[in-house]
């Protein structure tokens, strides 16, 4: 629909300044992903050279910036962004924690409160949420995903969407969510960063662009080109995908913003000469918002004159930025987000820190419990051993630019207030988090003030001796071990899943101690687990958890809240599985369950575990109950036509003693199609608490849209069409262990 506001302001535009509110910059700070940062932002603004603003961190600064806007000649103002991934000044666990809360209403009250926090200062668009599938945890930026699979990440994005957005684009405290990154950026080659992903359409459209057409269909108001190539196409560059599968397919209509210099990089990937053919190859694609290469600003306004770029293109890129613009109240008053006192007193408030404690717990997946290990009882002696028990600088985890080490509740400090006088705890460091002084270097890359990893003056044999001496004296033993957070996040590809050597080491010494041993991980990507799993007594996976992690782990060691994950990626036995995913298509000499020639396995890899799957797979994470599945039912075994639905219903019972969280999984199965279709695919799930003894039935309901797969031969084609014949239904607490049933859905009776 169009604006007469901006109708009429288009009119009295120079073409300099509609590319001017093309050109989206960063004045420098913390947020930096680039080596480029740019100048003379205060006279570019006055001067009508700058449409948006990212890394800024207080109102104060927004306050100036947008007087500066407000004396150029049109008085435009300007649209301020930043990276608010998992919190703004409250940091909740990391994006792939969160997708393991299988919740989503929490997913959307953290994102809600992200929004409150970070429109106090006044930001107007958040670059999240990531809505990347990944299924190979080298690529680092696994920690800023919701896992491996589609439907799990399209819920996830439209509950971001929601809670960033809440009432609508133009309240006060509401930001713009800005989907990212379009697309395939998860499946680099290698899981190496930034790096060329090869596909089919068909794959692309089953897998990766599922969770985008949600979070369009929910509303985001924005999205963000990836770095990467597809099939050969820099996406920056990619007009069938954003103009053709993005806009006219899914129907959006907002804003198309680049990624950091992603538009200058095609020069680099090959696809221009120079600059001002990366603007030209990209203002053609689609993309409306230059990021800090200002190849817009430098070179369209010359394109224009020499006939090389049809300026209809600039104008449909500057009204969608003054669309966006009006959409959150900028025109009707750009100071609206900056009520000085919410900057104090709408962050890291009590109800959002209790928020960020409940998260912790909810997001945490316990992978073992041998003999009923966890829950710890607050009383005799505790030994906490490890790098980061007493840690604030890692627990926020990657991209919480905007959160303090010093806001966080370390591990030891939540765990004595918890046991108050009740309990002994000791701690003790007993490794590093690594001892190599290189690896340390790199990833302490971001620490400005705090270093994320210090290497001890001591021996790692005194360290270790420290940590077994005191976990002698001990009832039981915790570890807290696992990556430093700039192991995983942007540029951080591994090609180690394991946890470093020397804490390896530690975890072996304290196994010989003869006490239990509870094992915590600390982690923002899946790691591969082998030795630990048997090591440990207990396993529990509480990634980077944010603000409130040691009150939040305190309360599922202690019992006052259940380990509430499930596993949204899978965690592999081996590197060498990677990339893994529950959802592989069959094979035609499927691995029997023992090793046999001439099968699809491994012969390096034990028989006990699935060669085609992970240590753990997809959907895996225990409780403090015993819950038992009874056999799924269905309202018919026989469908017809599109027209028809199915029901499927399961009773699931807490046969233990204490309450507990089930996540119910629903999957599909097409064991006979025109293609080799996956051996299963999740298409619901529901979370519920069980008391002890409680039992509850959860049904789910079918259509054939759940049974659709693509058939595309090219990515602009968007078909995807359901055959008739017999599907399996299976219904459990994870990808692995389900009871199914078979029904037949027919075409139409005529």
């Amino acid at each position: 629909m169009s604006s007469p506001r901006i109708d009429a302001l288009m009119q009295t535009m120079t073409l300099a300044e509609k590319i001017g509110q093309l050109n989206l910059v960063t004045p420098g700070g913390e947020s930096l992903t680039g080596s480029t940062v740019n100048t003379d932002v205060a006279a570019k603004i006055k001067s009508g050279r700058i449409g948006a603003i990212f890394g800024v961190k207080s109102a104060e600064a927004v306050r100036v910036f947008q007087d500066l806007a407000l004396q150029s000649r049109l008085a435009i103002p300007l649209m301020f962004a930043e990276d608010v991934i998992h919190g703004q000044k409250t940091i909740f666990p990391l994006p792939l924690a969160l997708a393991a809360s299988w919740n989503m209403d929490l997913v959307e009250e953290t994102a809600r409160i992200a929004a409150i926090e970070a429109s106090s200062i006044g930001i107007d668009q958040a670059y999240a949420p990531m809505i990347d599938i990944a299924r190979d945890p080298r690529w680092g930026r696994i920690a800023e995903s919701a896992g491996e699979d589609p439907y799990l990440a399209s819920r996830y994005a439209e509950a971001m969407v929601r809670g960033f957005q809440g009432r609508g684009l133009d309240q006060s405290d509401s930001v713009m969510a800005c989907l990212k990154h379009f697309v395939g950026y998860g499946g680099a080659t290698g899981g190496r960063d930034y790096d060329a992903v090869d596909m089919s359409p068909a794959r692309l459209h089953d897998l990766y662009l599922k969770p985008f057409a949600a979070g369009v269909k929910a509303g985001a108001g924005s999205v963000m080109a990836a770095f990467n190539t597809l099939n050969g196409v820099p996406m920056h560059a990619n007009g069938e995908l954003i103009n053709t599968v993005l806009r006219q397919g899914f129907g959006f209509d907002g804003l198309v913003v680049a990624d950091y210099t992603g538009i200058q990089e095609l020069v680099a990937h090959g696809l221009a000469a120079d600059k001002a053919g990366a603007a030209r190859r990209a203002i053609e694609a689609g993309v409306d918002c230059d990021m800090v290469a200002e190849a817009y600003l430098d070179t369209l306004e010359a394109a224009v004159a020499e006939g090389l770029v049809d300026v209809s293109l600039i104008d449909a890129a500057c009204r969608r930025v003054l669309e966006a613009k009006e959409r959150l109240g900028l025109f009707a008053n750009p100071y609206h987000r900056l009520d000085w006192g919410r900057a104090t007193l709408q962050v890291l408030t009590a109800p959002h820190r209790a928020t960020a404690r409940r998260a912790v717990a909810d997001c945490m997946v316990l992978l073992k419990n041998e003999r009923g290990v966890l829950p710890l009882a607050r009383r005799g002696a505790i030994a906490l051993v490890g790098p980061l028990a007493d840690d604030r600088v890692n627990m926020n985890g990657t991209w919480a630019v905007s959160g303090s080490p010093s806001t966080v509740v370390p591990i030891l400090a939540g765990l004595k207030e918890a046991v108050g006088e009740a309990a002994r705890i000791q701690w003790a460091k007993g490794a590093n988090i690594v001892d190599d002084a290189t690896l340390a270097t790199r990833l302490n890359v971001h620490d400005w003030k705090d270093l994320s990893v210090v290497i001890d003056e001591r021996t790692p044999a005194a360290m270790i001796a420290e940590a077994v001496a005191i976990a002698r004296q001990s009832d039981v033993v915790v570890a807290v071990v696992g990556e430093a957070r700039e192991y995983s996040g942007e540029s951080s590809s591994r090609t180690s899943l394991s946890i470093p050597e020397p804490q390896k080491k530690l975890l072996r010494a304290l196994k010989a101690t003869g006490k239990p041993l509870v094992v915590v991980v600390m982690t923002g990507r899946p790691l591969a687990l082998p030795e630990e799993a048997e090591l440990a007594d207990a396993l529990l996976i509480a990634w980077f958890g944010g603000t409130e992690i040691g009150h939040g782990l305190a309360d599922v060691l202690f019992g006052l809240a259940s380990p509430g994950g499930r596993l949204p990626a899978t965690f592999p036995w081996s590197i060498g599985q990677v990339p893994v995913s529950y959802d592989h298509r069959p094979t035609g000499r499927p691995f029997p369950g023992r090793f046999q020639k001439f099968t699809s396995g491994y012969v390096d890899m034990p028989d006990d575990v699935p060669h085609n799957d992970g240590l753990f797979p997809f959907g895996y994470g225990l409780g403090y109950g015993k819950v038992s599945y009874g056999k799924p039912a269905v309202d018919k075994a026989q469908l017809y036509g599109d027209s028809d639905s199915l029901t499927v219903s399961a009773t699931v019972l807490n046969d233990g003693s204490r309450a507990t969280i089930e996540v119910v999984q629903l999957y599909v199965s097409d064991p006979v199609a025109s293609v080799s279709r996956p051996v299963r695919e999740l298409k619901g799930f529901r979370r519920l608490t069980l008391e002890p003894g409680e039992s509850a039935t959860v049904s789910f309901t079918l259509t054939t849209e759940d049974l659709k797969f693509s058939v595309a031969e090219a990515v602009t084609d968007l078909t995807h069409i359901w055959e008739p014949g017999a599907f399996d239904i299976a219904i459990g607490p994870n990808s692995r262990e389900t009871q199914s049933i078979r029904v037949f859905w027919n075409n139409a009776t005529t």
